[in-house]
């Protein structure tokens, strides 16, 4: 099975299950990937997703082997890690890499699509393409930018470097740095310190910073006053703001 999936209450623990390979995304993972997160995406129970490959590696890429002699029809084709990330970013959860290891290649244009990324202080992150004469193919080269900076990014596919977990968070890659035998607590945490507030306001929020990076800015700003006006309409929003008033905790019910 080249990819786990378990519910622990309200979060849904997607594992990358092919050690042999290092976690290498070959086309069977890809879509066991697809699959496992359409199914937590559908499941009105899953508030939060988690997506790891364990302690050692998170993933080393794709298959080389799988990719060595396909021809540029086949590669432009080859849009299964694309199909897999714009899931990630459109689908209305949080979404978090789990990272223990390496995350370079295609692991790491798949830590780039989540929401947050946690790390291990063993992980190793880049984007090595140019070694291999090509560059980043599931979104490396649009989404580091935008993370990092385009300095940054740059520097780091031209060059074809690795970087460890400590650079990692200096650069912003990543949001958080925790000892590896502290990994999942710390993660399983930070998840339930997000889905503990509204589904459709987290949905909207995941929404509205997403889609108004890649517009202008006035148009961002009026997807953004939508949002916030359509959530006047939930009971979600009854309840914070009657809680807020009576000084209590909130009972949300993603409504």
């Amino acid at each position: 099975m080249p990819v786990k999936y378990e519910r622990h209450d309200s979060i849904a623990l997607i594992t990358i299950n092919r050690p042999e390979a290092k976690n290498a995304l070959n086309d069977q993972v890809r879509e066991s990937l697809y699959e496992a997160l359409s199914r937590a995406a559908g499941d009105g129970a899953v508030r939060g997703v988690m997506i790891t490959g364990g302690k050692e590696v998170f993933s080393a890429g794709a298959d080389i082997q799988a990719l060595a002699g396909a021809t540029a029809v086949q590669a432009l084709y080859r849009r299964s890690l694309q199909r897999l990330v714009r899931l990630i970013e459109e689908m209305p959860k949080p979404v978090m890499a789990v990272i223990g290891g390496y995350a370079i290649g295609g692991g790491c244009e798949l830590a780039l699509a989540c929401d947050i990324r946690i790390a291990a202080e063993n992980a190793v992150f880049g984007q090595p393409e140019i070694r291999l004469g090509i560059i980043p193919g599931g979104g490396g080269t649009q989404r580091l930018a935008r993370l990092v900076g385009m300095g940054r990014a740059k520097d780091l596919i031209f060059s074809g470097r690795l970087i460890e977990a400590a650079e990692a968070l200096r650069i912003g890659l990543v949001e958080a740095v925790v000892p590896l035998e502290e990994l999942f607590l710390a993660a399983e945490e930070k998840m339930r310190s997000y889905i503990r507030h509204g589904a459709v306001a987290l949905g909207a929020a995941k929404l509205a910073i997403n889609t108004g990076m890649n517009v202008d800015r006035q148009s961002g700003d009026v997807l953004e006053n939508l949002c916030f006006s359509l959530l006047f309409a939930t009971a979600d929003q009854k309840e914070g703001m009657r809680a807020f008033l009576e000084k209590r905790k909130p009972v949300f019910k993603g409504e």
